[in-house]
């Protein structure tokens, strides 16, 4: 008997595209769901070193929840890197401004953190509202 093993020619052109409404999800299981269908662990015949992923395309950003007291209490930090440049932003705020970035961080943060990682998180498109620009591709509903 002969063991299959994905060479990872052609995987590009196999790739489906999904379209997730956030409209009401709580944005930590939305998160590790989405991540889990770019890495493409939903496939059988997954295989850690290669991009066996599918695209994902993330709708109504703005109107994700936290639970609990995360909705107040949660906050984005990072530095500048110059003294002092410690950064903080509220999670309420990035709501207001960027509601697409707090989706994105979520998912990146569960992806893994090497090359291949951050090649994996350019399949993510997530937009604030109910528009997207990604017609062509014919992307199929998924519910989570």
């Amino acid at each position: 008997m002969e063991t299959y093993f994905p060479s990872g020619k052609g995987l590009a052109e196999k790739r489906k595209w999904y379209l997730v409404d956030a409209k009401g999800k709580t944005v930590g299981r939305l998160a590790s769901e989405i991540a889990k269908i770019l890495m493409g662990k939903h496939k059988p015949d997954w295989t850690p070193f290669l991009d066996m992923g599918d695209h994902v395309i993330v709708i109504n950003a703005r109107h994700a929840v936290f639970t609990g007291t995360k909705a107040t209490k949660k906050v984005y930090r990072h530095h500048t890197l110059y003294p002092g440049g410690l950064k903080e932003i509220p999670v309420e705020r990035m709501f207001k401004e960027h509601p697409e970035r707090v989706i994105e961080y979520a998912v990146k943060g569960m992806l893994p953190k090497t090359k291949l990682g951050r090649k994996i998180g350019k399949k993510l498109k997530v937009y604030a509202d109910a528009e997207h620009k990604h017609h062509a591709q014919k992307p199929e509903v998924l519910e989570l």
